[in-house]
């Protein structure tokens, strides 16, 4: 385990990671969800597979599950982790493409800090969280057009964070490189109804496409 520093506009504060060296040239860079924290064996085990296929691996958490707290802090908080772990992965290994991947609110906070000026290769979004569940009205996308480098989204065809699907659909459309990977069945952390399977393992499971979309993009 090692700590990045961030620079938050309240001050500097330490977060927790974890670094796995590889060999591909590009690091995969991963971020929870707003209710879990790096250690949560999802993102192990996506970690995890991505490692054994070669590529070198960054899980962090965010200032507030460092600080104990349940609820994300404010969006500037998570931004500035964003630009403090893509700074890291670029100090252990300089020549590699970085690729920024998120579950969720960590791969929203991607996104927005990419709109903002993060330099990364690509962004991929492990169950985007295109509105609260029941909510459609309330799109949390008016930055994603404006993303210039290649977008891959990770979703189950029944995560109540994009239902309506035609309207995830036409958010998709709207961006300038974008493409969506659907898991049938799959809900908003890809669990399929009936279906038993461990998180570790669907985590595991998704690691492939990342690993095609590095390759191809």
């Amino acid at each position: 385990m090692v700590e990045v520093i961030v620079d938050l506009p309240t001050g500097p504060t330490a977060v927790s990671a974890d670094w796995s060296a590889g060999d591909s040239g590009s690091t995969v860079i991963i971020a929870h969800g707003a209710g879990t924290g790096k250690d949560h064996p999802f993102l192990t085990g996506f970690a995890e597979e991505l490692a054994s296929l070669g590529h070198a691996t960054l899980r962090f958490n965010f200032p507030y599950v460092e600080q104990g707290r349940r609820m994300p802090g404010p969006a500037t908080h998570a931004i500035a982790t964003w630009n403090a772990v893509v700074a890291f992965a670029r100090e252990q290994d300089p020549a590699a493409a970085i690729w920024a991947t998120g579950k969720s609110y960590g791969g929203r906070m991607a996104s927005m800090a990419v709109a903002q000026g993060l330099s990364v290769d690509g962004l991929a979004y492990l169950g985007y969280p295109l509105h609260a569940p029941g909510k459609p009205e309330k799109p949390r996308a008016e930055h994603l057009p404006a993303i210039s480098i290649p977008q891959l989204f990770i979703e189950g065809t029944n995560d109540p964070f994009i239902q309506p699907v035609t309207q995830f659909e036409e958010v998709v459309s709207t961006c300038q490189d974008a493409r969506v990977v659907w898991i049938e069945g799959g809900g908003h952390t890809f669990e399929v109804k009936g279906r038993k399977c461990p998180a570790s393992e669907i985590g595991a499971s998704l690691a492939p496409f990342i690993a095609d979309f590095v390759r191809h993009s």
